[in-house]
């Protein structure tokens, strides 16, 4: 054998992912954690799609009995839980788990056995969440989940209890995600690859962890005072007793409003990264697109209180967030700058891929100039809590975070799998969906000017909202049947797709060095970067791995500022470890729905997963499957 054929069996070995279904469950390897995280969030995004369905057919037409009040409660609110905390977010995390190590030339991320351990916290509280809509007993106050109407007095069952332990338990693998993504970007970039050379999508990533850290800790709070108010009898959102039934939205809207861009911003990241390499020319404004990245980042946290702008909130404060919300639109602004200057100056080819890309720049261009207009005070006051809110919402998540994140499926779909999707029942997907969508959500801008509120489960006909609610409908099963078409293209694919290669649309970033799909290793040899878009450059890339042993999982450390190499640091290989320490989690959550004393018992299962995670084990069994 050759040396480089003993390398490659020596990480083969090294990287070997364990046989059957019990394997299955011990695998922390990234690129499979990462794929599980991409199906199951599409997973839930249509089973979502369904419940909004239902909410469209009980709203095509006036005095509809198909759903009644309190199961209409329960699927709005569940179809809104869903789509935020179980597809935008745990989407976006998952994407970054998969590329990010492969666009910055590491063979893994920093804690695999934590990546492994988030993946299963989030699919334990995805189909509780879903399960419990089965047992009717799904939260019912909105995915918002406004106090006093989620306090005990007002909501008797178990219904807003499942939600306020759900919404904490995703959250941890939402933290966790993060700061796996945070230390990975920071310390395990290729040699050379400083913070000046990584690609767009990896700021955008390292912008969204770090967001995710800042805000979510808020909700987490707030839904644990709120579990505590209902379970134990404390008064923290009770305002007769002294409480306050604000801070519920003070604490929820903290992080509620930074979502939404911890949801676009790694979408702007694909749209950075799919609009250079089919107009064949590298981004416009590097520089300034990373820097409205950041600024997005920073000013998203001042925005707030444009959700509580009638709640009695003083002037002079109403003034300070809605200037601050105007102005979140320069960014922005600077980023669409920058796409439509690429497009402008290269040579565009109009694959499936770009056609997300550029949809996704008008129908967000729409939903940001009514985010301005409710930024105003007095329009707000007017608008506020009615269906134009509901299309500004959906304006900016599905045309700001669905599109682009379908474009970016598109484009890295030869990566995930090898082959192609097929670019002719992808244009049927894209313009069923943009379509469909324009003619959903374009007719709530004026319901809401003609005065309907959201969250009611019915209306009178002589309100003369029907026509406008029925065509409303029609264009969400229009939207539907795209999505289908989806699902159509990936089961031909599956079957008859083409064969991709290693870089079949010519990309300049350094996933495409890897094969497609990718080892569990990544690379043969870890690459030394010099320049922004490596695959660009003439120059063959030289590998950095010497002194790298090949037997055991290794990754290189690089400095933080310019990517010099550092140290070698060894990972763990797979175990079945986090998800014990999951299942363990799980119990401590979800059995607090009925008793605080589930914690406790739970801790002693907890302490057991933790001690099998780290116990070290023997130096023989370095690089073994353990």
């Amino acid at each position: 054998m050759t040396p480089e054929e003993i390398k490659i069996q020596e990480l083969e070995k090294a990287w070997i992912n364990p046989p059957g279904f019990i394997g299955w469950l011990r695998i922390v390897n990234q690129t499979n954690i990462g794929i599980r995280y991409i199906n199951t969030s599409l997973i839930f995004f249509f089973m979502a799609g369904v419940l909004g369905g239902i909410m469209r057919a009980q709203l095509a037409a006036p005095e509809n009995e198909l759903v009644g009040p309190e199961m209409f409660n329960q699927i709005f609110t569940v179809h809104g839980t869903a789509m935020m905390f179980l597809f935008a977010i745990p989407m976006v995390e998952g994407l970054g788990a998969y590329l990010v190590p492969l666009m910055i030339g590491t063979r893994d991320l920093s804690f695999p056995r934590l990546s492994s351990f988030s993946y299963f916290v989030f699919l334990i509280g995805g189909v509780t969440l879903f399960g419990s809509l089965l047992l009717q007993v799904a939260p019912n106050a909105g995915w918002f989940n406004y106090v006093p109407l989620a306090l005990k007095e007002w909501s008797v069952g178990k219904n807003i209890d499942v939600y306020a332990t759900v919404i904490t338990f995703i959250e941890i693998s939402a933290l966790a995600a993060a700061v796996e993504l945070i230390v990975t970007i920071l310390k395990q970039r290729a040699p050379g690859m400083s913070m000046a050379k990584m690609p767009v999508f990896v700021w955008s990533i390292l912008v969204m962890a770090f967001m995710i850290v800042f805000a979510m800790p808020g909700v987490v709070v707030g839904s644990v005072m709120l579990a505590l108010d209902r379970l134990v009898g404390t008064v923290f959102f009770d305002a007769s007793v002294g409480g306050d039934s604000l801070l519920w939205q003070h604490l929820f809207w903290w992080f509620g409003h930074p979502e939404v861009y911890i949801a676009f911003l790694p979408a702007a990241g694909v749209v950075s990264t799919v609009i250079p390499v089919f107009c064949r020319r590298p981004l416009y404004g590097h520089t300034a697109v990373v820097l409205s990245m950041v600024a997005i980042g920073i000013i998203s946290f001042g925005l707030w209180v444009h959700h509580m702008f009638t709640t009695g909130i003083p002037d002079q404060a109403n003034a300070f967030f809605s200037v601050a919300s105007a102005m979140i639109a320069i960014p922005s602004g600077i980023q669409i700058y920058c796409w439509i200057a690429t497009l402008w100056t290269g040579r565009p080819k109009f694959t499936t891929a770009l056609l997300w890309c550029m949809g996704f720049v008008i129908v967000f261009v729409v939903g940001g100039l009514t985010g301005v207009m409710v930024a105003s005070v007095p329009f707000d006051k007017q608008t506020h809590d009615t269906y134009f809110v509901v299309a500004h919402f959906h304006y900016v998540l599905i045309g700001g975070v669905v599109f682009p994140l379908f474009g970016g499926v598109y484009y890295w779909w030869p990566k995930f799998t090898g082959k192609l999707l097929n670019e002719t029942l992808g244009k049927w997907n894209f313009w069923m969906v943009l379509v469909g969508f324009n003619v959903a959500f374009f007719p709530m801008h004026l319901l809401g000017f003609m005065g309907m509120p959201r969250r009611i489960y019915t209306y009178l006909e002589e309100m003369q909202w029907g026509p406008l609610n029925l065509l409303s409908s029609i264009g969400a099963y229009v939207l539907t049947l795209g999505f289908l078409i989806f699902i159509v293209n990936i089961i031909w694919t599956h079957f008859k797709g083409e064969k991709a290669g290693p870089n079949p649309w010519n990309a300049s970033t350094l996933e495409w060095y890897a094969e497609s799909p990718p080892r569990n290793y990544k690379f043969l040899e870890i690459p030394q970067v010099n320049s922004l878009n490596p695959l660009w450059e003439k120059e063959e890339l030289k590998p950095a791995t010497i002194g790298m042993r090949t037997d055991r999982r290794e990754i290189l450390i690089t400095e933080i500022l310019t990517g010099k190499l550092q140290a070698v640091a060894i990972l763990p290989t797979n175990t079945i470890w986090p998800l014990v320490l999951s299942i363990a989690t799980g119990m401590a959550f979800i059995g607090s729905i009925f008793s605080p004393w589930w914690f406790v018992g739970s801790f002693f299962l907890v302490f057991l997963a933790i001690t099998g995670w780290f116990w070290p084990s023997r130096p023989w069994d370095e690089g073994r499957d353990v």
